[in-house]
């Protein structure tokens, strides 16, 4: 399934749908288009442009592969992040355990493209939703699904469906626990995650296998919170696992992990003591996988462990300088339809003027200010050497608001040679 659903996406026609690429590539398949290995800067691709790097994404994935095993952790990274199937095999093939999602339209990508292991990191209660995951348990015995549970209600409804659905195999589910008042979702107390453990256990159609969380939404996060609330995690799942609340349990997830702290993830798992069956210590961090030149840049946990190795951004967005109204103002033909700004807006990296074999420079006195629907609004000093017609590349913040923007993404090496495209479904 996996090989034949990748393939479909090579077979793809090339048109109008896809921003950026070449006008004459019309016609021709992702596939065709891939091996003709055009250069992004000299075969026809029209600004904006956004390309991610080949070699940066291939070191991402390899340093995250080195850091789950170097730590004993399971890894699920967030595939809501890039919702790109040709990613979620790249990450799986590099030791991922399966792939975390958000929504069951997610999951609907995941499983038409072969993910056999989906941890849905939110409550599901949607009936319609759940009929499917029920059909898919039940037509594909080695279909792994885990999600969230919250709540007493979540459990009553999930159950209620799923009995409608005459589900044959119970749907996992892991007790998630909130990350304090004010947090977003989750239970509270540990009293009420017992009573939400034993509603699951008074279903036939639930099964309990877990506590999993959020750690990055611990009010006020620093060292000593955030490790504080995982050791909370850690607790309960020790004190239920004590109570026998997993005796149907084939293996115990304990779970959490964002992009910005998963440095504590792994120091406070390493501290979970043996409990009565395996203990899956999964991680669920997924920007790493474009990394970003703004927010996750800035709060990376390597930054605090350098030891352990560096992410690099991966994304590039290219415009086009359109307009050059005075000596400190310019103006790109990227806007927020292209570029990722609901954290940090972009920053300008490099310029380049001419076309084949152009010299790539520093954006040397180049600021984005901000942006409109279409434009990039750029403040410029004395040092700065731009004329409408130069090409200048964004690093991007955010890669979860980077990704939806560009549904058809070339994968470029260090000198534009594009050698694959990464087919996106938001």
């Amino acid at each position: 399934m996996k090989s034949e659903a990748l393939a479909g996406l090579a077979e793809e026609r090339v048109d109008h749908r896809f921003k950026g690429l070449p006008p004459d590539a019309d016609g021709l398949t992702v596939g065709e288009l891939a091996a003709q290995r055009r250069n992004l800067f000299a075969d026809g691709f029209a600004t904006p442009v956004l390309a991610l790097s080949a070699e940066r994404l291939e070191h991402n994935l390899k340093l995250m592969e080195a850091y789950a095993a170097r730590h004993g952790l399971a890894f699920a990274p967030h595939g809501k992040t890039s919702m790109a199937p040709e990613l979620f095999h790249r990450q799986i093939e590099h030791g991922a355990w399966g792939i975390t999602l958000a929504v069951p339209h997610q999951v609907r990508v995941a499983r038409a493209f072969g993910v056999q292991r989906i941890f849905l990191a939110n409550e599901l209660v949607d009936p319609a939703a759940l009929r499917w995951i029920a059909a898919e348990l039940a037509a594909d015995p080695s279909f792994r699904f885990v999600c969230y549970i919250d709540s007493v209600r979540g459990v009553e409804l999930m159950d209620a469906a799923l009995r409608e659905a005459g589900a044959g195999r119970p749907v996992d589910v892991v007790l998630e626990l909130g990350a304090g008042e004010g947090a977003r979702t989750g239970i509270r107390t540990e009293t009420e995650c017992v009573a939400v453990a034993e509603a699951v256990a008074a279903t036939r159609t639930l099964r309990l296998v877990g506590v999993a969380g959020y750690e990055g939404e611990v009010p006020q996060a620093d060292p000593e919170r955030v490790r504080a609330w995982l050791r909370r995690l850690v607790a309960l799942a020790v004190d239920l696992d004590k109570a026998g609340r997993f005796a149907e349990a084939e293996e115990i997830v304990v779970s959490a992990g964002g992009s910005a702290w998963f440095d504590a993830v792994a120091d406070v798992f390493a501290e979970l003591p043996e409990l009565s069956r395996p203990v899956l210590r999964l991680l669920r961090s997924g920007a790493y996988v474009s990394h970003d030149d703004g927010h996750y840049r800035e709060i990376t946990p390597f930054n605090r462990v350098p030891e352990e190795g560096a992410l690099e951004p991966a994304f590039r967005l290219w415009a086009q300088v359109v307009s050059r109204p005075t000596a400190e103002q310019a103006f790109a033909n990227a806007g927020k339809r292209d570029a990722a700004y609901d954290l940090d807006l972009p920053v300008a990296r490099a310029v380049r003027r001419g076309g084949a074999g152009a010299a790539e420079r520093p954006a040397t006195g180049i600021t984005v200010t901000g942006l409109s629907d279409q434009h990039a609004w750029l403040r410029t000093t004395p040092e700065a050497d731009l004329e409408v017609g130069d090409w200048i590349g964004l690093g991007l913040s955010h890669p979860c608001t980077s990704f939806d923007k560009w549904q058809l993404i070339p994968v470029a090496e260090a000198d534009g040679t594009v050698v694959a495209y990464i087919r996106t479904f938001f």
